[in-house]
């Protein structure tokens, strides 16, 4: 299940795989642009993030990307001597998928997302690794970031209400995360366009 672009992503071709520069344009751009627009917008954007972590149909659908990226991943992977055991695992995780849609409702959204942070910081930390410019570092700090709030969102889901509700406390702390977010984009694509 599409073999040549599990190995792009996590650069298992020998002619190599996703690009330093071209992933830290794209994700600085991202990041740019979601605190741009929240800047923006601040009523919808506090709105959505008080609603999100019981918002089930938003959980249904970061879920189910998690789903089929976790069985990319299983499809392509080297599993070592566990390689005739692959469709066991496949099948292992669409059980768990449903199970998870039907028995674990509650703050779903927020689970699914941080399942999703850990996937997307796989190809940035590969695009990364061992590539000679000091300021690549920049891409690994935003992905390790990642995997721990991933990790934490996984784990005790409620912090993410919690985080939000101290976010939208005081204006200060919401223009700084915002400008934070804003400046760390843009540095991120001063480094990739001259330095990658």
């Amino acid at each position: 299940m599409f073999p040549d672009l599990y190995d792009y992503l996590y650069h298992q071709a020998p002619t190599g795989g996703i690009p330093l520069k071209g992933t830290g344009i794209v994700v600085a751009l991202a990041l740019i642009a979601a605190h741009y627009w929240a800047l923006k917008n601040p009523a919808k954007t506090q709105a959505f993030l008080k609603t999100f972590p019981r918002d089930y149909k938003w959980g249904v659908i970061l879920l189910t990307i998690d789903f089929l990226w976790a069985e990319f991943a299983l499809a392509n992977m080297d599993m070592g001597e566990f390689y005739h055991m692959r469709d066991k695992f496949m099948m292992i995780v669409a059980g768990g998928y449903v199970a998870v849609l039907i028995y674990v409702k509650e703050f779903l959204a927020v689970r699914a997302l941080g399942s999703l942070m850990l996937l997307v910081a796989g190809p940035v930390l590969t695009a990364a690794f061992l590539q000679p410019p000091l300021s690549r570092l920049l891409l690994p700090v935003l992905a390790y970031a990642w995997i721990i709030i991933g990790m934490f969102f996984i784990g005790t889901p409620y912090v993410m209400r919690d985080w939000v509700a101290a976010l939208l406390a005081r204006p200060q702390r919401w223009n700084l995360a915002i400008y934070g977010g804003i400046a760390y984009g843009i540095i991120l694509l001063a480094a990739a366009i001259l330095f990658y």
